[in-house]
């Protein structure tokens, strides 16, 4: 934080120019509420085909998931996103949905990948990201993990998607609340919760250049 004295210091214009830097969220240690969203291109979908965010231009809400296959509590969690998908993202309207999965281990592969979202009937896009790249922007943590953007394409929800994870019943449905106060135009009330308490996405340590 820069200091008062600090500032009587300085010249006029340099302290009109000071940057505002955004403050990441109380568990996100990356994003914060209002940030950009970070944008994804190319990833494989399990449907055979590239993704990129820009996709779903013609969206007005977008919910991004970091899930995986190998996880217990995703796997949980899988009904309940197949059901809100049915009832707030369809192909016609006005929220898009889409799951990421950036584990590299032999059963969250593309090929395993492709096997989970026949068997489940997944009626949302499933993409792998090898890089894990997009989870890193993002500051994902967990799976699964949600991310809220509105139509600017700014972060208005991070976390869980609910209060209680399968097989308990939920009492606060954060996620869904998130979204439509986003249709509205207004803020969330919950603009941030943990992540569900699920696993710890396993990235890969990095090699240096």
């Amino acid at each position: 934080m820069i200091r008062l004295a600090s500032l009587l210091a300085l010249p006029l214009f340099a302290i009109l120019s000071t940057p505002t830097i955004a403050a990441p969220g109380k568990f996100n240690k990356v994003l914060g509420l209002g940030d950009k969203a970070p944008a994804w291109e190319n990833l494989d979908g399990t449907d055979g085909k590239k993704h990129s965010l820009a996709d779903l231009k013609d969206k007005d809400v977008i919910i991004v998931v970091f899930t995986c296959n190998s996880c217990p509590v995703a796997a949980g969690y899988e009904d309940r996103i197949i059901a809100f998908a049915e009832s707030y993202a369809k192909p016609d309207s006005k929220v898009g949905l889409v799951a990421i999965n950036v584990n590299t281990g032999k059963d969250d592969a593309l090929p395993a990948m492709k096997t989970r979202a026949e068997k489940k009937k997944f009626n949302f896009p499933y993409l792998f990201d090898p890089s894990q790249e997009i989870a890193r922007k993002y500051g994902a943590m967990f799976t699964p993990e949600f991310f809220v953007l509105d139509k600017d394409r700014k972060v208005v929800y991070t976390g869980s998607m609910d209060d209680k994870a399968p097989p308990g019943e939920p009492k606060a449905t954060y996620l869904e609340e998130a979204v439509k106060a986003a249709l509205a135009g207004n803020p969330a009330v919950m603009g941030e919760t943990s992540a569900a308490a699920g696993c710890k996405i396993r990235f890969n340590v990095k090699k240096e250049d």
